[in-house]
């Protein structure tokens, strides 16, 4: 059995996690991640992506993380996250409304200024992420 290590994650609405966990895989802004027990100090950016979390009994939970930063420390990792949906919370016709809101902003976006076409990107982008983790097995 892997051995555990100390993991908090945390958003600007509270703690989502505080316990021992196996691994975590996620999204940094240099690429995916994965952090195991005994991994070196560590502190980066989080992109936005799927997170993957084996707890210390074998239970995997998977999550739409976007942004916030990730830091190891002394073999404990914390991950505050800006945004952080555990896959069991997301509401997929929300996302696929959203998704489908973005896709017709794009369609229009020789009308919209630059800041606008990239902010319906992110959106776009935000609502593929929550629709990709809500239809994982």
């Amino acid at each position: 059995m892997a051995t555990p290590f100390h993991l908090q994650i945390a958003t600007p609405d509270g703690s989502m996690l505080d316990g021992q966990a196996t691994r975590i895989i996620l999204r940094t802004i240099d690429g995916d991640v994965c952090i195991m027990a005994k991994h070196t100090n560590y502190c980066s950016a989080l992109g936005m992506g799927p997170a993957k979390v084996i707890l210390e009994d074998g239970t995997e939970r998977i999550a739409a993380c976007m942004g916030g930063m990730i830091n190891v420390m002394d073999g404990e990792c914390r991950v505050v996250a800006t945004t952080w949906e555990w896959k069991e919370d997301i509401d997929l016709e929300r996302a696929q409304d959203a998704k489908k809101r973005a896709q017709e902003r794009l369609a229009t976006k020789d009308k919209l200024g630059d800041k606008d076409v990239m902010l319906a990107e992110a959106k776009l982008k935000r609502a593929l992420i929550r629709s990709d983790v809500a239809n994982k097995k």
